[in-house]
C-alpha cells in the first residue's frame, strides 16, 4: 500500500471531540493498509490568543521568543491526538518540527523551509507507527524555533510529503474542495474535481484562501498530488496536479476576487532610467509586496505610475511614497483603498482568443469601469471599485460558463 500524508486545519482540531474523529480518520487511512504521517495545525484561535497575550506582555515581542510561543498551539494539538490514537490502541508517535528534521532559515515569523531530514520519519514509519507531527513550525542551524507564518502548517504538510516520496497529501480543511468562486459570493459556484498547479498558484495568489501559495509552489517543484477535501464529510474533494491536455477543454476555471488592494500612483514622474528603482527599493525595504504596476506616458518627458499593495500595507506605503516623491520631483501622490481586484484564471486561456473581450464587455454590460488591468499566460485580473466586487464575480462566473460545467472538470 502507499504512504499517505494528511494535514489537519485549525477547525478540524479545535476540540477534543474533534480531534476524536481526525483519530477515527487517519486510522481509518492505516487500517486499508497505508502508512500515515500527520500533520496538525494548532486548534482555531489558539494562535490568536497567544498573539493576544504576547502583545500584552510585551509592546514588541522579541520574534524568536514569539516563535517559541506560537510554536506550542500546534505541539498541543499533536500530543492530544498521539494520546488518543495511543488510547484507540494503535501505536503513534507526536513529534515537534524539529525532531522531525525540518530545518528553515532564521527568519523568525516567516522562515523558509531549507531541508528536510528523513531518518527519524522513515524509522517509525518503518516500525508501522502512526507519526504525528506538529505544523508550522521547524528550526534554524542553531537550534532556534521558527515558525513558517501564515498557512504554515500547509507547507509543512506537502514538503514533508515531498520529502517522503509520499503517495498523496491530504489536506483536510472545513471546505469540501476547491471551488470555480468563493460560494458565499457567487452561489451557483461548483467544486472542481481536479485542477492544475498552475491553476491552484494563480488561485492561492489572487485571493483563494483554501490552500496557502507556498505549500503549492513545493507541490508543483515536486510534483506531490494535493486532494484538499473537508474533515466533516466523506466526499471527494478536489485534486490538485499536473496539468494534463484535458485541462484545457475549460478555458476558464474560476473566478476569483481580493479586497486586499490599494492602489498608489505617482504623477508627472520624471521619465529616466533608475526612477522606477527610487520608487520602489523603499518599498522593497520596507518588506511591502507590490503587485500590479502599470505606467502611462505623458508628453515632456514625464509618465504616471500606478501601483498595488496589501490595503493592510497602504498607509506605510503612502507615506514612503510622499517621501519618494519629494526626491524625485514627483508632481502629486495620490491613493485608493477601496479597490478590489477580480480575475478569472485558466490553462485553456493559452490557446483561446477572446477571453479578455468577453470579460472585458461583460463587466461593462453591468457599468462597471476597470482601473487597472495585468495578464499572465492564464490569467487576466482587472481592478475595480470595491463596491462592484460581488456582482464581477457573479457575472464573470456566468459569462465564461461556470455555472453549468463546473462539476464536469
Amino acid at each position: 500500500m502507499g504512504l499517505i500524508v494528511q494535514k489537519y486545519g485549525g477547525t478540524s482540531v479545535a476540540d477534543l471531540k474533534r480531534i476524536r474523529n481526525v483519530a477515527r480518520r487517519v486510522t481509518k487511512t492505516y487500517d486499508q493498509g497505508h502508512d500515515v504521517v500527520v500533520i496538525l495545525s494548532a486548534m482555531a484561535g489558539v494562535t490568536d490568543r497567544l498573539l493576544d497575550m504576547a502583545s500584552q506582555a510585551s509592546a514588541n515581542p522579541d520574534k524568536r521568543e514569539l516563535d517559541v510561543l506560537l510554536a506550542t498551539g500546534e505541539q498541543t494539538t499533536a500530543a492530544l491526538l498521539a494520546m488518543v490514537l495511543q488510547e484507540m490502541g494503535y501505536r503513534a508517535r507526536s513529534m515537534l518540527g524539529y525532531q522531525a528534521g525540518v530545518v528553515t532559515d532564521c527568519d523568525f515569523g516567516n522562515a523558509r523551509i531549507m531541508e528536510i531530514g528523513t531518518q527519524t520519519i522513515c524509522k517509525f514509519i518503518g516500525e508501522r507507527i502512526i507519526v504525528v507531527v506538529a505544523g508550522f513550525q521547524g528550526s534554524d542551524i542553531s537550534g532556534n524555533i521558527t515558525t513558517l507564518g501564515r498557512g504554515g502548517s500547509d507547507t509543512s504538510a506537502v514538503a514533508i510529503a515531498a520529502a517522503l516520496k509520499a503517495d498523496m497529501c491530504e489536506i483536510y480543511t472545513d471546505v469540501d474542495g476547491i471551488y470555480t468562486a468563493d460560494p458565499n459570493v457567487c452561489p451557483r459556484a461548483r467544486k472542481i474535481k481536479t485542477i492544475s498547479y498552475d491553476e491552484m498558484l494563480n488561485m492561492a495568489s489572487l485571493g483563494a484562501k483554501v490552500l496557502q501559495i507556498r505549500s503549492v509552489g513545493f507541490a508543483k517543484k515536486y510534483n506531490v498530488p494535493v486532494h484538499v477535501r473537508s474533515s466533516f464529510i466523506d466526499e471527494e474533494g478536489t485534486m490538485v496536479v499536473s496539468e494534463d491536455p484535458g485541462m484545457e477543454s475549460v478555458v476558464v476555471s474560476a473566478v476569483t476576487h481580493d479586497k486586499n488592494q490599494a492602489r498608489i500612483t505617482l504623477k508627472k514622474v520624471p521619465d529616466q532610467p533608475g526612477i522606477a528603482a527610487k520608487i520602489f527599493n523603499p518599498l522593497a525595504d520596507a518588506g511591502i509586496v507590490v503587485d500590479m504596476i502599470i505606467q502611462n506616458t505623458r508628453p515632456n518627458g514625464q509618465t504616471d505610475l500606478t501601483f498595488t499593495v496589501p490595503r493592510s500595507n497602504y498607509e506605510q506605503a503612502l507615506e514612503i511614497q510622499r517621501k519618494v516623491a519629494v526626491e524625485i520631483s514627483s508632481e502629486e501622490v495620490i491613493g485608493d483603498n477601496t479597490i478590489s481586484k477580480v480575475s478569472v484564471i485558466g490553462v485553456g486561456m493559452r490557446n483561446q482568443s477572446g477571453v479578455a473581450a468577453v470579460m472585458f464587455s461583460t463587466l461593462a454590460k453591468e457599468n462597471i469601469n476597470i482601473i487597472l488591468i495585468s495578464t499572465s499566460e492564464i490569467r487576466i485580473s482587472c481592478v475595480l471599485e470595491e463596491k462592484y466586487t460581488e456582482l464581477a464575480v457573479r457575472v464573470l462566473h456566468s459569462a465564461f460558463g461556470l455555472d453549468e460545467i463546473a462539476e464536469g472538470r
